[in-house]
């Protein structure tokens, strides 16, 4: 795409404190981080979200979030870490590429974790057959 700022990212086009790279993913540092240390890890082939990304990459990406979480740990210190995939704008994605957050975390680093919704069974019950019924 010759407007996607994370394929000019991958291409080298455009700087970056590129972390990792291989032939299909690249990581870096994302430029607004929530945490010290917090990564961007990109497809280097471009597709919008997570659910237009070849299910094939799938193995390749998440395998590389799973290195670089442990990394994070390791060289930052932190406690955890957490995987935050923004799925549209109204999950938050801001860059129509796929890209998967790692979050380095610690007690008390002051992120907050999503809100409760209060549901009854009646309700979790519905959720569970519109769900299962969509899959079909």
């Amino acid at each position: 795409m010759d407007d996607c700022l994370f394929c000019k990212i991958a291409a080298g086009e455009i700087p970056a404190r590129k972390i990792y790279e291989d032939d299909q993913v690249v990581a870096f540092l994302d430029i607004q981080p929530v945490s010290r240390g917090h990564l961007l890890v990109i497809p280097k082939e471009h597709s919008e979200s997570v659910v237009e990304m070849p299910i094939e990459q799938l193995p390749h990406v998440f395998g590389a979030v799973q290195r670089l979480g442990r990394a994070v740990e390791r060289a930052l210190g932190a406690q955890g870490f957490n995987i935050v995939v923004n799925k549209g704008a109204a999950a938050g994605q801001v860059i129509f590429h796929t890209h998967v957050h790692v979050i380095p975390r610690s007690d008390g680093d002051g992120l907050k974790a999503w809100p409760k919704l209060e549901v009854t069974d009646e309700q979790l019950d519905q959720f569970a057959t519109d769900i299962s019924e969509a899959l079909q």
